[in-house]
């Protein structure tokens, strides 16, 4: 019975973007991870930070163009006889 409610624009695209952050998170983490043997602490976090910069900033993009605030109106029909 509640599979009739379409999910709105908003919802979804907070879904869409909270998955992609975690997405990238996870792949700043495995990256972290990943230097540790090979790089000093400043690149290992540089390298982090740039992956969440991309993070966040794809993730707000997102969830902008998903959730479309103003619904888009059809100009009223013209009655012509």
């Amino acid at each position: 019975m509640l599979l009739d409610i379409a999910p709105s624009g908003g919802m979804v695209g907070a879904i869409v973007a909270g998955a992609f952050f975690l997405v990238l998170a996870g792949a700043a983490y495995i990256a972290f991870k990943a230097l540790k043997k090979t790089a000093k602490m400043a690149i290992r976090l540089l390298v982090v930070v740039m992956i969440l910069v991309i993070a966040v900033a794809g993730s707000l993009s997102l969830w902008w163009f998903g959730s479309d605030a103003t619904p888009k109106l059809k100009p009223p029909a013209e009655r012509r006889r």
